[in-house]
């Protein structure tokens, strides 16, 4: 009988503290940055993160060079926390989701598990059959999307459990994003941003009380 060891790294009180902690950050403190370590940790998250069928129709561009993130903030409706954060991430939904890009992710199976990808043509299969079988393009993309947006909430859960502060921004032009980060014919498409940092002191919105409907109107056991 296989023994399943379950860890934990923290727990509730702590969680929960982080949570109430976090908010959408509005003023980022442009002197503080973020340490390596965490960087790294958090970059780890968007790779470690869940998807449907596991095949990550996404990529994550970070966006280290100050002249491109003040480019990026004129598509940005001149948001500050673009240019003023720590650092700067662009996730992007890969779309179409075809064959090629479900045989690329059934050969990084075969890879990491050391099989061959012929024992994976039936899982092929169900994969395709289910990316084949949307009514339009534009259902297939919204699908995609969902992908990363799940990457997008555990990036930023991370974040508040290691005391950084992330805004999510999709008040931006995706087109306008696509073109500064030169993405055509890539298949990649700009879905939303995460500037992510430290707070300044002045922000006023870091001590506004959290807006949340009560418990028992979200939460239904059945």
């Amino acid at each position: 009988m296989l023994s399943i060891v379950r860890m934990a790294s923290t727990d509730p009180d702590t969680l929960l503290r982080q949570l109430k902690w976090r908010y959408a950050t509005k003023q980022f403190d442009p002197a503080q940055k973020i340490p390596a370590k965490v960087w790294a940790a958090l970059e780890e998250t968007l790779v470690l993160a869940p998807s449907s069928f596991g095949v990550q129709p996404w990529k994550f561009l970070v966006i280290d060079d100050p002249s491109v993130r003040a480019e990026l903030r004129t598509h940005s409706w001149g948001q500050s926390q673009i240019v003023d954060a720590s650092h700067l991430v662009v996730f992007l939904v890969q779309h179409p989701v075809n064959p090629a890009a479900v045989r690329r992710f059934i050969e990084r199976t075969a890879e990491v598990r050391g099989v061959s990808v012929e024992t994976l043509a039936g899982y092929e299969k169900v994969v395709n059959g289910f990316v084949g079988n949307f009514p339009s393009e534009i259902e297939l993309r919204a699908w995609a999307a969902r992908q990363v947006y799940i990457a997008f909430g555990g990036f930023m859960t991370a974040a508040a459990l290691l005391g950084v502060d992330t805004c999510p921004i999709e008040g931006l032009d995706p087109a306008g994003y696509d073109q500064v980060l030169g993405l055509a014919g890539t298949g990649y498409f700009t879905l939303a941003a995460c500037p992510a940092g430290y707070r300044l002191a002045t922000d006023k919105y870091a001590a506004t009380p959290k807006v949340r409907f009560k418990h028992e109107h979200v939460i239904q056991h059945i």
